[in-house]
């Protein structure tokens, strides 16, 4: 049986690794570089890099001019590439199939795309025709609007018609690999997934299906594997606050009996032994 996967989330903004809450209030953390590192020697399943800089086709009036503290978003890539040992998933501002095609040329596995497949559906069709389902990932931003889900673009800032079931199965039968599931109302709260809205998407889809949005404590993980059909985890915010935190998450859930490959002793790709 395929392994369910706990996967860390970088949010990169102006070129500074950040955390988030609700999709508007950000802390920096500074160096995006020396977290992939510790991330990558802590063997996480996979790592999701995500630039959420401004987008400057949304809001011409963004403070912001690049990426301050690097030259080009791809220069950073480029080095996440070089020192990640570990499938990396890039997305953000990617517009175009040559802005996928880059991503790929520079180290990413996979790319995730969020509002162009909103603005224009078949670039979903284009994107896995080019370069396999496997590659594409779509990043669905789910708001909670009277009582009921929509699903939200340019940055949680645009609402739109769809309700995420809806648009989950279209863009898995335009050719998506995965979705990344994530919750605005529940960024950065700790307060754990939503489960009723990953289980409405996750029950209505056949690809896989990553949740976000939510974790404060590992039982949060647990709570999504044991009550959905989500095929993997993810979180941003709760893998800057603990030591060696991957390893500990992943420990949780094993000693939890759930489908998830079990910590062990591995030589770090950056010298001497640490845990997995």
């Amino acid at each position: 049986m395929k392994k369910n996967r706990l996967i860390p989330v970088l949010l990169l903004k102006n070129g500074f690794l950040v955390q988030s809450k609700s999709f508007c209030r950000y802390q920096n953390l500074g160096d995006p570089i020396t977290a992939v590192k510790r991330l990558s020697d802590w063997a996480s399943d996979e790592l999701i890099y995500l630039d959420i800089s401004q987008d400057d086709s949304y809001d011409t009036r963004r403070e912001d001019h690049g990426h301050p503290n690097r030259s080009k978003f791809i220069d950073i890539i480029r080095d996440v590439s070089h020192n990640c040992f570990m499938p990396i998933t890039v997305g953000g501002r990617i517009k175009t199939i040559e802005d996928i095609r880059t991503r790929l040329a520079n180290g990413a596995d996979k790319v995730c795309i969020n509002t162009q497949p909103l603005l224009t559906p078949e670039f979903v069709s284009l994107a896995a025709s080019k370069f396999g389902s496997q590659c594409i990932v779509v990043s669905v931003d789910v708001k909670l609007k009277e009582g009921k889900y929509v699903v939200m673009a340019h940055g949680g800032k645009v609402e739109t018609a769809y309700h995420p079931v809806e648009w989950a199965k279209k863009v898995e039968s335009l050719g998506a690999g995965e979705i990344l599931l994530n919750s605005i109302d529940r960024d950065g709260m700790r307060s754990g997934y939503d489960i009723e809205m990953l289980s409405q998407v996750s029950d209505s889809v056949r690809i896989p299906v990553i949740a976000m949005g939510g974790v404060g404590e590992w039982e949060h993980f647990a709570e999504a594997l044991e009550k959905t059909k989500v095929d993997a985890v993810a979180a941003a915010n709760i893998f800057h606050y603990f030591d060696q935190s991957v390893f500990v998450a992943k420990k949780y859930l094993f000693e939890k009996n759930l489908n998830v490959r079990p910590p062990s002793l591995i030589h770090s790709g950056h010298g001497g032994v640490i845990l997995k």
